[in-house]
């Protein structure tokens, strides 16, 4: 059974919400809202008669292919064809999605006059409610389509004859598994593979052409790799202790973590950045902070304290969440993040937001200390396999996980959200959400706690 990430998730509904703005600057216009086939084609045929409304999710049937449309749109006594994406830009498969509905489309008997692809502006600023006029740009690509119209019956009789089969074919996983978007058969397809337990695409960052020449020369095991070969610090020790199976650590990292002063709070933001704005001066795929997490050192053995916050309504979270971060983060002491790139990013966009709060944000930023660069340059085990995030440090440190937790990372946390400030959603799961996403933050905090703990704490190489 295919399996979808959440991101993939998380896409899929942003691209829904998308088509609905597409269609409401469009208005008149029909929706041909019904999956059973025969009655979506009735439905299409009789919008289309009217010729001069505009036609959404209409259906066309070539031989045994299917495609629904977005956006037909009347257009010199026929209709121009819109396909719509949530990308901020026309991408290379975009041309093909388009090419094989127009194929289709004019099978049936219906030749588009035009063809266009609706992506996402991302200079549009969301200004007044309920407008969405400039949030899509249409690019025309009638060419690019019209050139390609002479591959898709090979393309479809390709497609046939892969669904026909009565197993995936043997094509060995790769890049290609994740381009465009990663495909839900991946872990399947990994499972029949023989397993290399240091595969060198472990290394952080490795190119396809050292991929490439690793493959050359017979290499799939980081283990294998010659002494000197590789150039990179990170991929050395990555490969040393791949090796060596011993865990490497450098007092460093307890000496640049004792110099910390008190009091010390451990903090993390979840951010929410849909596609379509829903808050007034802002922008698609802006990230916006509506939960924090801060665990509190006053003092060396001192108990820790936890202050959080998370905004439950659909209203714009970020002033509040503002507040609420200054009055609890106070005007000394360490702030420990993991990534200072993202918490420092979103500061600064909140005190560009609010000017009479932005000497108190700005100065946040200079007491941050960021424990992914110290971990990144002071320790590594094997179990991490290449990965510096935290969910990868913190097994290899401590029995605290994410296992038993109804949210696990933060594309669960941006999909819980969206459906928290749903007003659709019913109390009960409203509530649920809440709960499982103050539970998730507080052990984003906690996992840094016990990395810098433990850093302190082991012997180092």
């Amino acid at each position: 059974m295919a399996q979808y990430d959440d991101a993939t998730i998380a896409r899929l509904a942003e691209g829904n919400r998308v088509g609905d703005v597409s269609r409401q600057l469009h208005p008149g216009g029909v929706l041909i809202d019904t999956l059973h086939l025969p009655q979506a084609l009735v439905r299409t045929q009789e919008a289309l008669n009217q010729k001069t409304v505009p036609v959404f999710e209409p259906a066309f049937v070539a031989g045994d292919v299917l495609v629904r449309v977005d956006l037909l749109l009347p257009q010199k006594g026929s209709y121009r064809l819109v396909e719509v994406k949530s990308s901020t830009e026309v991408k290379d498969y975009h041309y093909e999605d388009a090419s094989v509905q127009y194929w289709v489309m004019q099978q049936a008997g219906l030749v588009p006059t035009s063809v266009a692809l609706g992506h996402i502006n991302n200079t549009f600023e969301y200004k007044t409610e309920g407008q969405y006029q400039g949030l899509i740009t249409e690019v025309d690509i009638t060419a690019s389509v019209k050139e390609r119209l002479d591959q898709v019956p090979d393309w479809i009789a390709s497609a046939k004859a892969t669904s026909e089969q009565t197993e995936l074919p043997e094509v060995k996983t790769g890049r290609q598994c994740k381009q465009p978007f990663e495909c839900g058969y991946l872990a399947y397809c990994k499972s029949l593979e023989k397993q290399t337990e240091y595969p060198v695409s472990i290394l952080p960052r490795v190119s396809a052409k050292q991929l490439e020449q690793f493959a050359k020369k017979g290499i799939s095991d980081v283990r294998q790799i010659p002494d000197g070969y590789l150039d990179k610090e990170n991929h050395e020790r990555v490969r040393q202790v791949s090796v060596s199976g011993q865990t490497y650590l450098n007092p460093l990292a307890k000496e640049a973590l004792d110099q910390l002063p008190y009091p010390r709070y451990y903090l993390d933001f979840e951010t929410v950045a849909p596609a379509v704005p829903r808050w007034l001066d802002s922008r698609p795929y802006q990230q916006i902070p509506f939960q924090w997490s801060c665990h509190i050192e006053t003092g060396a053995g001192a108990a820790l304290q936890h202050q959080q916050f998370l905004h439950r309504d659909a209203s714009d979270p970020r002033r509040v969440f503002a507040e609420s971060l200054l009055n609890t983060l106070g005007a000394q002491g360490s702030i420990l993040v993991y990534n200072a790139g993202f918490e420092s990013s979103r500061i600064e966009e909140l005190a560009a937001h609010f000017p009479d709060l932005a000497p108190r944000l700005l100065a946040l930023i200079e007491r941050i200390f960021d424990l992914l660069p110290l971990a990144q340059k002071n320790y590594y085990h094997p179990a991490m396999m290449g990965s510096w995030s935290i969910k990868a440090v913190l097994p290899t440190l401590s029995d605290l996980d994410y296992v038993n937790l109804a949210i696990g990372n933060g594309g669960l946390a941006q999909v819980a959200y969206l459906e928290l400030i749903d007003r659709a959603t019913p109390v009960l799961r409203r509530d649920a959400l809440y709960e499982d996403l103050l539970k998730y933050c507080y052990q984003d905090t906690l996992a840094m706690v016990h990395v810098a703990k433990r850093f302190c704490a082991l012997q180092p190489n």
